[in-house]
C-alpha cells in the first residue's frame, strides 16, 4: 500500500502541525497545574481539575512521541498506525482538557 507523494506530503504537514499544537496545549496543561498549586485553595472540583490536567499533559506528551516517531518511520503502515494513535490520543487528551475548564470554572463560581 504505497502512498501517492501527494498524500504522502499532506500526511506529513498534518503531522508537523499536530506535532507543534500537541507540544504547545501540553506545556499549557502544565501550566494550568501549576497554577492551581500556587493559588493553595483546596477545594474537590479544583484537586479533580487539577489531576485532569496532569493526564492531559501527559497525553498531550505521548501524542507528541508517537508523531515524532511516525515522522521518523520509513514504513509506510507503521506511519498510518501511528498517526491513528496519535489522532486519537490528541482528541482524547483535548477532551480532558476542557472537562478540565468546565471543572474550573464549577470551582471558581
Amino acid at each position: 500500500m504505497n502512498l501517492l507523494p501527494q498524500q504522502s506530503q499532506w500526511q506529513r504537514q498534518e503531522l508537523l502541525q499536530l506535532l507543534s499544537l500537541a507540544g504547545t496545549l501540553a506545556g499549557l496543561c502544565i501550566t494550568g497545574v501549576a497554577l492551581f498549586h500556587t493559588l493553595g485553595k483546596v477545594a474537590v472540583p479544583k484537586t479533580v481539575a487539577d489531576d485532569t490536567l496532569a493526564v492531559s499533559a501527559l497525553l498531550f506528551l505521548l501524542c507528541t512521541y508517537t508523531i515524532f516517531i511516525a515522522l521518523r518511520t520509513r514504513r509506510e503502515t507503521l506511519a498510518l498506525l501511528l498517526e491513528t494513535v496519535a489522532d486519537f490520543l490528541f482528541l482524547l487528551a483535548l477532551t480532558g482538557m476542557v472537562a478540565s475548564g468546565f471543572m474550573m470554572v464549577y470551582a471558581i463560581w
